[in-house]
């Protein structure tokens, strides 16, 4: 290795002068890469010296070796080089004193982890699947990451577009930012961005740049317009205060019949091009807006009775297939923009729904698209905090007589990975076929189950410790097959309804729709409907609701079960997350049920001499009807629900996903206090924990019984599990603890974002099984707490 360290090293810079003539571009430093025997873990931590200017890029695995990526200036060569000799010239007979450790002047952890070292090449900053890298002379449009510049006058992306014309290539979009991550496009090949590489010294990562999937689906239904008129003399719409669901898609025909008496033109459509319009150019856009306002219009239709709208609608273009496509600009960067121009308008409260996706082979791993996401939701950039909501993305129509294996190897599509959206994949309970229409025909899912449609995250496995998705599944059509072995089809009546884009001229005004991109606008209905009655419910507490109220259906239990009659929790949270929300849970609570929220906020970590530490626990004490829990009959069981919503903020550079170089800000977990401890005794056992992301508690006392085990899910940035026990062991559970585990936040001081604040949303809800027992209005005589309470 010392050998192959110094042959990198002689390696000599490549020099080109500036197309000004004011220089030479060329790089002060080598990329090396770093690499270890198979199945071997590589010591990554120790590559990355800052105060040296030895700068980790990346990380990824390879054929069962890990690879690290570093930029090493030239005169810094010799670090390594002192390492790997003091290891060489250490004694390995030596004995090491009982109780002691190897001395670190050895360097034996680090030198035993590597097996090669060798001069980097374009190939080694390629983070997607390696079959995906370009063959030789062949240009594509690339994903670029940079690192930050060294030099403080001209930025690494100013000095990427300065060496264009020089190196061949073209930047082709304007850049996305993140902490320590710059993100732009690149039109050019593999040579061109080698040297540039080799030249300029700022390129941390490739990735090859993404392109949408294709989602617009939909099949015709007959429509007559006497319905519209009969539902709009029952029509009352929203008042201009109401929050809106706001479309991120392909534009609006707002001259619909049961859209334009909701639309304000200049107030409520918006195109992120002034050349293409604000018609829905798709015809996506259209048929999201109808499900979006009304949910599934059948039902609506076929309703007498008064519908009173609580919500309202706006529509920003955001994409204009095919004839104007995002090449060049990154589709992180137009989802921000776009966002940004909608808040620059009227303030309202806004749901944000988007299902345009695209496909991603990534296994759940962050990108720049999905970063994006987060930095948004979170408010990082703006301290603004949003709810946004996204489409799992559909699987190929190719593949739906394979359901629903094919289903579980379809990943969920980007940027649903995002840790902070509501992801929605699809399940249905539309199986009833019209026999005298299509005869012996029958539905491929069953009711409950997940919809041929729908994307699944079962395959997404390490190292990106990728979070559960999706979130929440709504309603998402089904198909139906003649014969067994038939290839399945879409049948209207297996499809929800909804507003169509061409309704002019005879043409029938609704048409069929489903998969996950009406899924993801039945979700932003519900949504929007929970944020018109409550709307001091923050983001936080909007997305924790919707998951809280989830539930799984039978058959979504039996399709997790293994051969033995256990549940596979973590192939149920992959397929189906928590289930589907239920509106009786989110918008009415009965006398033996109810929901507790707790909005707060705290300081993960702080600076205390020098160093980053954890900082905060925060206790509450909810108002518990712990008598009315105490009278009931011995052993009698009850439930508890507690869900735990936040938001992260993003770093998305890959770099290993383990603690230093996390993808989250911070981790926040629950814990409550157990039946048999007294209050001291609960915070003793929560001051004593490791917070470690991965902690197992230790269950010494623990009664009941946890639906998803002892642990919390730890993937991700929401956390809710059932508890089931006697309502005597729950009469005494009435305190929880809200602490940190580690995020970069803590581990990367450099930067300082250990002083900030975490907001947070609790839900806790309690559940008895007699009608008749009340156990809200004890608790709504003692609300004097800030804890707000859904009835």
């Amino acid at each position: 290795m010392i050998g192959q360290l110094q042959a990198a090293s002689a390696t000599q810079p490549t020099r080109i002068q500036r197309a000004d003539g004011s220089g030479f571009y060329q790089t002060p430093a080598l990329l090396l890469t770093f690499e270890s025997a198979p199945d071997f873990a590589l010591k990554f931590e120790s590559l990355d010296l800052q105060a040296s200017k030895i700068e980790l890029l990346n990380v990824k695995e390879e054929d069962r070796k890990t690879l690290a990526t570093v930029r090493v200036p030239h005169d810094k060569v010799k670090l390594f080089l002192t390492r790997l000799e003091k290891y060489r010239d250490a004694d390995p007979n030596a004995p090491i004193p009982e109780g002691k450790k190897r001395k670190p002047n050895d360097y034996h952890d680090f030198a035993e982890s590597i097996s090669a070292i060798k001069l980097a090449t374009l190939k080694e900053l390629w983070s997607d699947r390696e079959d995906q890298y370009p063959g030789p002379n062949t240009p594509i449009t690339w994903e670029v990451w940079l690192r930050t510049s060294d030099d403080p006058e001209l930025s690494s992306e100013q000095l990427l577009r300065e060496a264009a014309a020089t190196l061949g290539y073209e930047v082709t979009s304007n850049a996305l930012e993140f902490v320590d991550r710059t993100v732009v496009l690149v039109r050019g090949t593999r040579e061109q961005l080698s040297l540039g590489a080799d030249v300029l010294g700022i390129i941390a990562e490739l990735r090859k740049a993404k392109v949408a999937a294709d989602f617009f689906v939909g099949l015709r239904t007959p429509g007559q317009h006497d319905w519209i008129q009969n539902l709009l003399g029952r029509l009352t719409g929203a008042d201009e205060a109401a929050p809106v669901v706001s479309l991120l898609d392909t534009g609006l025909n707002h001259g619909h019949p049961l859209l334009g008496p909701l639309i304000v033109p200049d107030r409520d459509l918006h195109t992120y091009k002034p050349q293409w319009g604000v018609h829905d150019g798709g015809p996506h856009g259209t048929w999201m807006a109808g499900i979006a306002m009304f949910g599934d219009l059948a039902p609506v239709l076929a309703d007498n009775g008064p519908v009173t709208l609580e919500h309202g609608l706006e529509s920003h273009k955001m994409i204009n297939l095919p004839a104007d496509p995002h090449n060049p600009e990154l589709f992180g960067a137009v989802t921000v923009e776009s966002i940004n121009r909608l808040e620059a308008g009227v303030q309202r409260s806004r749901i944000y729904c988007m299902a345009v996706t695209a496909d991603d082979s990534g296994q759940g791993r962050p990108s720049s698209w999905s970063a994006a996401v987060d930095t948004l939701a979170s408010g990082a950039d703006d301290d603004e905090r949003r709810l946004i909501l996204i489409s799992a993305g559909n699987m190929d129509p190719a593949h739906h007589n394979t359901y629903p294996a094919s289903n579980e190897i379809s990943p969920i599509q980007d940027p649903a990975q995002a840790w902070n959206a509501i992801t929605v994949g699809g399940y249905t309970e539309k199986v009833f076929i019209d026999q005298n229409v299509n005869p012996g025909w029958t539905p491929v899912a069953a009711s409950g189950d997940l919809a041929p449609s729908s994307t699944t995250s079962v395959t997404w496995t390490k190292p990106s410790r990728p979070p559960f998705k999706p979130d929440i599944v709504m309603e998402a059509g089904n198909l139906g097959r003649s014969h067994p072995g038939a290839h399945p089809l879409e049948l209207p009546e297996l499809m929800m309804l909804t507003t169509s884009d061409e309704f002019e001229a005879g043409a029938p005004p609704f048409i069929t729709m489903g998969e996950t991109s009406g899924a993801t606008a039945l979700a932003a209905n519900l949504t929007a409907r929970l944020a018109a009655r409550y709307p001091a419910f923050t983001p936080e507490t909007l997305r924790g609701l919707l998951i809280h109220s989830a539930r799984w259906t039978p058959a979504m239990l039996d399709r997790a079960r293994t051969p033995d009659g256990f549940i596979d929790t973590a192939r149920l949270l992959r397929t189906f997350g928590y289930g589907t929300p239920s509106e009786v849970e989110l918008f009415s609570s009965a006398n033996n049920a109810l929901t507790l929220i707790a909005q707060d906020s705290l300081q993960p970590f702080l600076k205390e001499n020098g160093a980053v530490k954890s900082n905060d626990i925060k206790h509450h004490a909810i108002p518990w009807p712990a008598d009315v829990l105490r009278a009931l009959p011995l052993g009698t069981e009850v439930e508890m629900r507690i869900t735990l919503s936040y938001f992260v903020e993003p770093s998305p550079g890959e770099r290993g996903w383990d603690r230093k170089y996390g993808y989250a800000s911070h981790g926040l977990r629950y814990t409550v206090r157990r039946a048999t401890e007294t209050p001291e005794q609960f915070r003793q056992r929560i001051n004593a924990y490791e917070q470690e992301e991965e902690y197992e508690a230790d269950h010494h006392g623990e009664t009941g019984q946890w639906t998803l085990g002892g642990r919390q899910p730890s993937r991700g940035s929401i956390h809710s599990n059932l508890w089931r026990g006697t309502s005597q062991d729950l009469a005494n559970r009435s305190e929880f603890a809200i602490y940190p585990t580690l995020g970069w936040w803590r581990t990367r001081p450099k930067e300082e974002r250990f002083g900030r604040t975490a907001h947070y949303s609790l839900i806790v809800s309690i559940t008895t099984p007699d009608q008749a027992t009340d156990i809200y209005t004890p608790v709504a005589i003692q609300i004097g707490v800030p804890v707000e309470v859904l009835v």
